[in-house]
């Protein structure tokens, strides 16, 4: 919409007028001048990656997660094998590739992490960049319990024989336990699953019985969140060193688990159901929908943690290479983890004698049920049991440490001097950080922890994700508008973007993303565990709660900048959608009506030149 002349020439009108402070300046922002401040030489105390493949490696990792692994295997084969493909490929490449290369240009422009570079952009609606805040801390708080898991798992591997092998142990109950898969015998759980659920959990049954504290859980989710502020407690100087290591040693194996998997009996049935094409799948909107929403949810648009990663980069930096390399990474990877698992599952149900629908399944069912039971029967079946929960811890902790970024970036940035004062130290703000985030989680580890995770999760990452996605979207590719994000890019890279991302940017992406939040609203179905677990009332209630301390903050954002600007509500509201300095030359609030008369009616004889446009 910003591209219209008319809006073009309100913003030389501004430059004409005003000088000197920046307008936004009320909204905490640090002021930035707009030809310097945003060079690499002003690094100052905030930081920068010491190599631009830090940050790279340091996307991708955040990118690659355990979704990679037990989500996307599962989606491609549900919704028809080899065929989903294609409509996973075509989100990729309009709604993936260009929303990450929007947010590695605003982040890096900015240099600020998601909450000031937002105010910045669209005054408007700057409680975006506080929503993607509090959703990635939520997040963080639940998410490192899965990394407590991989932790329990991986010290229970190096014994001769694993202990959710057999029904032989004290938590079994050997009359419903079976030492394979039980097939369609529903009176029967594996010995895999009592292991999860009866010794790994203690699960109870029902969230309104959250039982006694699981002591040894406690003890390795304080041992993951000590792991993950190692990682970051120096800022990208300490990350970037890590991902070196975290970021690759997954592949590696991976690729030994594919080698040793393909080897095996049945294994070619089950990458066969993997990839086998179901064609009349792509008649269904659901599958498309489905594509869609996993590009978006395993890169990590909205999250803020792409946003704050670039920010912390050189001015120049080739961030269209950036985003190439983690997308494209990204999508490998999700299709070599599913040749990985269904290898494996291929496997398994040759060795019960059972389809291979009876095995595959979705979430962490199958990373810590279904492949435990795989490597019983492999040869060296310890060795591959730790390698592949070292690989999970791998993959946990780079996104971890991304999501906790995020929270640190943006407390530096809006309170650093401030909170510098009090802690002294960037690494003790890390800290404070990190503990407050576990004090949050251990509900998690409780004996009905689980049904906690799963309504976390539910209302976080599927309920809030996609409102706060819209609002990005909206503010940035419509609001600030196209033109304006392909100057901050020529200004970086020297060129502006070529015609698909502008295209994309100003239709196809904010288009695919309100289809997705509309087929969300419509096919809402409150949290469950499992297939039977309904949640009480009063969880449902919680749930939203939890869901609304994240999306609240964007009508609390558009009120509070409505009611701080000057003037009757509908210059407000023009003042509002324009953004700061750094994108309009130096600016000032106006101290006269004539003054904001001239600043929100645009003139419509100015002649536009080269010279004078924001542009």
């Amino acid at each position: 919409m910003f591209e219209k002349t008319t809006h073009l020439t309100m913003g030389i009108r501004v430059t004409k007028i005003l000088s000197g402070s920046n307008m936004c300046n009320q909204n905490g922002t640090t002021k930035l001048e707009r030809n310097t401040a945003v060079d690499s030489s002003q690094d100052g105390d905030r930081g920068a990656w010491s190599h631009g493949f830090e940050f790279t490696l340091a996307c991708i990792g955040a990118a690659v997660g355990l979704g990679n692994v037990w989500r996307f295997p599962y989606l491609c084969y549900r919704s028809g094998g080899g065929a989903f493909l294609i409509p996973y490929l075509v989100m990729l490449l309009l709604c993936g590739i260009p929303l990450l290369f929007m947010e590695f240009s605003i982040g890096q422009y900015t240099r600020l992490g998601p909450v000031h570079a937002m105010a910045k952009i669209c005054p408007l609606l700057k409680g975006v960049g506080v929503a993607t805040v509090a959703i990635s801390f939520i997040l963080c708080t639940y998410y490192n319990v899965i990394i407590t898991w991989a932790l329990y798992y991986l010290f229970n591997s190096f014994q001769s024989t694993m202990p959710w092998q057999t029904c032989n142990n004290t938590w079994n109950i050997p009359e419903n336990c079976s030492s394979g898969f039980p097939g369609n015998a529903t009176h029967l759980q594996s010995a895999s699953q009592q292991f999860f659920d009866r010794n790994l959990l203690r699960k109870t049954d029902g969230i309104d019985q959250i039982g006694k504290m699981r002591w040894e859980l406690f003890g390795l989710l304080i041992l993951s969140w000590v792991i993950v502020y190692l990682c970051i407690f120096k800022g990208v100087h300490s990350t970037g060193k890590v991902v070196y290591f975290s970021a690759t040693f997954p592949y590696i194996i991976l690729i030994g688990l594919l080698i040793n998997n393909t080897q095996l009996p049945g294994a070619k049935n089950g990458i066969l159901y993997f990839i086998s094409p179901n064609w009349s799948k792509l008649s269904e909107i659901q599958v498309w929908v489905n594509a869609a929403a996993q590009i978006f949810n395993s890169i990590g648009i909205s999250f803020g943690q792409m946003i704050s990663m670039a920010s912390y980069n050189k001015f120049n930096n080739n961030i269209l290479r950036d985003t190439l390399i983690v997308s494209l990474t990204n999508s490998v990877t999700s299709i070599f983890a599913g040749f990985v698992i269904f290898s494996a599952i291929g496997y398994m149900a040759h060795i019960h004698n059972l389809p291979v629908d009876n095995i595959a399944t979705d979430g962490p069912g199958l990373v810590f049920v279904v492949y435990p039971e795989a490597f019983t029967t492999m040869p060296l079946a310890s060795m591959w049991a730790a390698l592949f929960f070292f690989m999970l811890l791998c993959l946990g902790i780079d996104s971890q440490f991304a999501m906790v970024e995020v929270m640190v970036t943006s407390l530096t940035d809006s309170f650093g001097k401030s909170l510098l004062k009090v802690l002294r130290r960037k690494e003790l703000l890390v800290m404070v950080v990190c503990f407050v985030a576990f004090v949050l989680g251990i509900p998690n580890v409780a004996e009905g922890g689980i049904y906690v995770f799963q309504l976390l999760d539910h209302y976080t990452a599927v309920v809030s994700l996609m409102f706060l996605a819209f609002f990005e979207v909206t503010a940035v590719c419509w609001i600030f508008g196209v033109s304006r994000l392909s100057h901050i890019v020529n200004k970086m890279l020297g060129a502006p973007p070529n015609i698909f991302f502008k295209v994309c940017w100003a239709v196809i992406s904010p288009l695919l993303v309100m289809t997705i939040l509309i087929s969300s609203i419509i096919q809402y179905s409150p949290a469950r565990y499992g297939k039977d677990y309904t949640y009480p009332a009063w969880a449902e209630v919680l749930g939203w709660f939890i869901s609304l301390s994240s999306i609240i903050w964007i009508p609390l954002g558009a009120l509070h900048t409505l009611y701080t600007l000057p003037g009757s509500l509908w210059q407000r509201l023009k003042l509002s959608l324009l953004p700061c300095d750094e994108f309009f030359g130096p600016l000032k609030m106006p101290t006269s009506s004539s003054q904001l008369t001239a600043l929100t009616q645009p003139i419509e004889n100015t002649p536009l030149t080269l010279q004078e446009s924001p542009l």
